[in-house]
């Protein structure tokens, strides 16, 4: 089953970058989240619309959680399988013209991933993955990379994220690295290009459960910032941080971590 799930996330991803091509550098109409959530566009309700007539077409019986649009069925909240979508990822970006945002689809099985998928049509780079079946960028297989500590290693974070009150140890001698997609950052480090990626603040879950499932695949580890396994069956769609890398590198992260920091920056309302 997660296989054909896949080839569905593949097909409708596609779907997407059709939808989204004409807004891209046509200044899409947009407008701003309440709650300083950031912006939205008609060209994000355009794929939105898309994807869940695609996917709640070919999967009635799947449940909808989407940045953009919420799931009114009867029974919605006891389903076992649910689509788990950010139609565009990296919206502001997207509005600036930059190549890199992505379509973030994903299916969670009892609250775990089992298929997921990170589409940048403007560059048609598909990152895919199954549960048990590895992870690719188009046909080619992904491995994380293998840096063994926090010092020297090329992680992906926004500024904050490295300084020292977020650390019990002094800052780490990291070389930091950014880019707009939480879902891209994710498939950078499964493609290796990247040792880590960290943000440390509460994280929706439609920006990483593609990447998840796509990061595991390649050998990495993916947690909350203390630590902890992301539970998507959760009724708060949110996760407290994530950290993503290789299981050694990982676990250095995470003996770095400052708990009182965390503590503090982390708390979700």
């Amino acid at each position: 089953m997660p296989a054909r799930d896949l080839a569905l996330l593949v097909e409708a991803a596609k779907a997407a970058g059709e939808v989204v091509a004409p807004f891209w550098r046509h200044a899409p109409e947009h407008w701003d989240k309440p709650d300083a959530q950031g912006p939205v566009s008609e060209a994000d309700l355009a794929v939105d619309a898309c994807l869940r007539d695609i996917l709640l077409s070919a999967r009635p019986d799947y449940g909808w959680i989407s940045e953009e649009s919420v799931d009114e069925r009867d029974g919605a909240a006891e389903r076992n399988r649910s689509f788990i979508i950010d139609p565009i990822d990296g919206t502001r970006s997207f509005l600036e013209g930059a190549r890199t945002f992505a379509h973030s689809l994903a299916i969670a099985e009892n609250g775990r991933i089992i298929a997921g998928v990170v589409f940048l049509p403007m560059h048609d780079r598909m990152f895919q993955a199954a549960k048990g079946g590895g992870a690719f960028l188009n046909e080619t297989p992904l491995r994380a990379g293998a840096h063994m500590g926090m010092d020297g290693a090329d992680i992906l974070a926004a500024r904050p994220t490295l300084a020292a009150e977020n650390w019990d140890t002094p800052a780490p001698a990291a070389n930091r690295h950014y880019r707009a997609s939480l879902a891209y950052r994710m498939a950078l480090v499964a493609q290796g290009r990247f040792d880590a990626m960290i943000t440390l603040r509460p994280t929706w879950f439609w920006d990483i459960a593609a990447g998840t499932l796509i990061a595991e695949e390649a050998g990495a580890e993916v947690r909350n910032a203390f630590g902890d396994h992301v539970d998507f069956a959760d009724t708060d769609p949110r996760a407290a941080g994530i950290v993503v890398a290789n299981p050694t590198l990982r676990a250095d992260i995470h003996a770095r971590l400052s708990p009182t920091g965390l503590s503090s920056r982390l708390a979700i309302q």
